[in-house]
């Protein structure tokens, strides 16, 4: 199929052939007919397989077609868990409609709230936000949802994962009733299929790989290692192997900082990425990663959906998470639009748990591989896990205001799949947090 055969007007078509795409992915295949017939929509797809394409296209389609009701109100609300996945929808919806003249928006924590008020005065089409500070404009009174057409909710699960419940429910009683809606997630738990229930209606469902898959074109492999030794086994893998371009999960906060400070005094340039870092460092970060600046970004699992790198070689779990299903969307950071990619587990017996629940999800064992000199110590007891609540509690699920839940940063849009050849854009969306967008300017 092509994207000539899906209905889009001519200027989307210009705007997608000018990125270099000509025929959409599995998801957007599927996706893209039942936006445009206006059916809610259930949908889920493994991370990288452009799922942001698939409801910004269509959208782009269905407002540029129909006058809006309410001149200046935003008619779609697209609700995303963190600042990089808000900031990579946004960056999407400018690059798909740079030549319609529709305005954007975008609103997430972390930076001045007051370009935003401003851009939202202006009058927007379609309003892309995080939860948290969303609901610091409504209170506000700088943002008006009763235009709402279309809402999505992208990365539901993840949402749902970082406590949003109680939010999304507030949003949900200030939008329209009468509205088409959408809910995109890598993963469909029993807690998002509960919430589908009670907001779609007679929604499509459309699924394009086996539920908590991991791409086919990931290569997986765990090295057992005792603890103490994790770190000296990263910095021989990477001087080995030349890992040119490394993002490597940590379990806490502060374990990213210090492993990336243990990472630069080694001679491997790293930086460490996570909630508690500043808005400027985190995309000063980002984009030196993505421009090869840095060989390594040390992340939480709060990065673990808004980071899309085009062809990331390799990821590595240096602490495995301790919810099985964080691991699928980690290790969903590499093998993208169809490049293949290489992840990594450091396991000490401390995680044999967690590890037996990743394969347990996965259905199949991964590839253990023993590096002389770094076996694990059989007189090594296992010890409790730092910040392991494993007792049901989701990774994530927060009270307060920690995690993603008002925060993020800027990478580039989920692209359609490119003919031929990976895509090949980087860098992270440009400057500022309130960005206002008519799709009518010039280049």
């Amino acid at each position: 199929m092509q994207f000539t055969e899906l209905g889009l007007r001519a200027e989307i078509l210009r705007a997608i052939a000018e990125e270099g795409y000509t025929e959409p992915t599995p998801i957007q295949a599927k996706a893209i007919p039942a936006v445009l017939q206006g059916r809610d929509l259930m949908a889920a797809a493994q991370t990288g397989t452009g799922k942001t394409a698939g409801f910004t296209l269509p959208i782009l389609q269905l407002l540029s077609t129909k006058p809006a009701a309410a001149r200046g109100k935003p008619r779609v609300l697209v609700l995303t868990p963190t600042r990089e996945l808000a900031a990579q929808v946004e960056e999407s919806v400018r690059t798909y409609g740079h030549y319609l003249p529709l305005k954007t928006a975008l609103v997430f924590g972390g930076v001045g709230i007051g370009p935003q008020i401003k851009a939202l005065k202006g009058g927007v089409d379609i309003l892309v936000a995080t939860p948290g500070r969303l609901l610091d404009h409504v209170g506000q009174r700088t943002v008006d949802l009763s235009g709402i057409e279309i809402l999505v909710l992208d990365e539901a699960d993840r949402m749902l994962d970082m406590g949003f419940i109680h939010d999304i429910r507030k949003v949900l009683a200030l939008v329209p009733k009468q509205k088409q809606t959408l809910l995109f997630s890598a993963t469909f738990s029993d807690e998002i299929r509960g919430l589908a229930n009670g907001l779609l209606r007679d929604p499509q469902l459309v699924e394009v790989a086996p539920r908590n898959a991991t791409a086919d074109l990931v290569s997986q492999r765990v090295y057992p290692v005792d603890k103490a030794k994790k770190r000296e086994l990263l910095i021989k893998l990477i001087d080995d192997h030349h890992w040119h371009q490394v993002l490597v999960f940590t379990r806490t906060k502060h374990g990213a900082n210090t492993l990336a400070e243990k990472l630069n005094k080694a001679d491997i340039s790293a930086a460490a990425i996570h909630g508690n870092k500043s808005q400027g460092a985190r995309t000063r970060a980002l984009a030196d990663f993505k421009s090869m600046k840095l060989n390594v970004l040390v992340a939480t699992d709060i990065a673990a959906r808004g980071l899309d790198i085009d062809q990331l070689p390799h990821v590595v779990n240096f602490e495995l998470p301790n919810v099985p299903e964080d691991y699928v969307h980690r290790i969903g950071r590499t093998g993208r639009a169809g490049a293949s990619g290489h992840a990594v587990s450091l396991v000490c017996i401390d995680e044999h748990s967690l590890l037996r629940d990743i394969e347990r999800l996965l259905k199949k064992p991964i590839e253990k591989v023993l590096l002389p000199g770094f076996e694990p110590d059989p007189s090594i007891r296992p010890e409790p896990i730092e910040n392991g609540k494993r007792s049901g509690q989701r990774s994530g699920q927060r009270s307060g205001k920690q995690g993603g839940q008002r925060q993020g940063n800027a990478p580039k849009p989920s692209t359609p799949q490119r003919q031929g050849k990976p895509p090949q854009r980087g860098g992270p969306a440009r400057g500022n947090a309130a960005q206002h967008h008519s799709g009518s300017r010039h280049r």
